[in-house]
């Protein structure tokens, strides 16, 4: 079964029909007759005990003797069978920050990480009868979806050269393949998912510290890889135009040893101390 709409009568209407039963209620105690004030009382509770009101984005879901009759998604002031049991259940959309979970990424290694969840109740009869209570089974189910979500993808890549995507890197396939996922575990609630993201992710206090000492490692080899193919081309180009303007001419000796205070002083991680040679180049 799935969700069917039903349509109750105007409540206004209903409130005359009140109205008139305290009138004939009003009437027998001034005349002293309780052939009027007994059903005048019975038929007031009656009309009275059918008013139902719906708040925008609310829906009330109806029942008799336990059979499922219909949902109320129209806002106002409505009037119903007194016998239905009315079951409210919001449409309006929800934010879920899910509690930082400690789970193990594709290589084993204890991250920690949480979820931003935005969905509303789609079908009424699912969310009320399908399972027992749909705001516990969001919870449950998300929290279910980022540990698959996290055994599936490695926190990051070890080699830059890697195309793996990663929790770290891969942020919208990450986000697409959890709003996925939740998609399916959701759908059997009567639940649509609007949103789903990572809100937070990080390394376990317990390897933390390592890991962020490779990264430091990362950044220096990155940077001193920078640093050796710049100096490689500015000693290229410094040699090249010493002979091309033929201001001196090199032996093998002399370039190499050039090349190498070349790339001594331009690699250095401090300011090079020249030495002034006062003899000549072969002293």
């Amino acid at each position: 079964m799935k969700e069917k709409l039903i349509s109750p009568i105007n409540g206004y209407l209903m409130i005359l029909v009140i109205l008139v039963m305290v009138l004939v209620i009003i009437t027998g105690i001034s005349t002293r007759m309780p052939s009027l004030i007994i059903p005048g009382v019975v038929l007031f509770l009656f009309f009275l005990k059918g008013m139902v009101m719906v708040y925008p984005n609310g829906s009330k879901v109806m029942t008799l003797f336990g059979a499922y009759h219909g949902t109320i998604r129209k806002d106002g002031l409505f009037w119903t069978n007194p016998f239905y049991y009315r079951q409210s259940i919001s449409l309006r959309a929800r934010n879920f920050d899910s509690e930082r979970v400690k789970v193990n990424d594709k290589h084993g290694n204890p991250i920690l990480i949480s979820v931003i969840l935005v969905w509303k109740v789609e079908d009424t009869y699912k969310a009320a009868f399908e399972v027992d209570i749909y705001e516990s089974f969001v919870r449950v189910q998300t929290d279910a979806a980022v540990r698959k979500l996290a055994s599936m993808f490695s926190y990051d890549n070890f080699d830059d050269d890697q195309t793996e995507i990663t929790l770290r890197s891969g942020v919208q396939e990450v986000n697409d393949e959890l709003e996925r996922e939740l998609t399916e575990r959701l759908a059997i609630a009567g639940i649509t998912v609007m949103e789903a993201r990572v809100g937070y992710l990080a390394y376990a206090p317990e390897i933390a510290n390592a890991m962020l000492k490779r990264q430091q490692a990362e950044a220096v080899i990155a940077a001193r890889f920078k640093i050796v193919e710049g100096a490689v081309s500015m000693v290229e180009m410094a040699l090249k135009d010493l002979v091309d303007k033929e201001i001196v001419e090199f032996d093998p000796d002399k370039k190499a040893s050039m090349i190498s205070n070349l790339m001594v002083i331009l690699c250095s991680d401090r300011e090079a101390t020249p030495v002034v040679n006062t003899g000549t180049l072969h002293q």
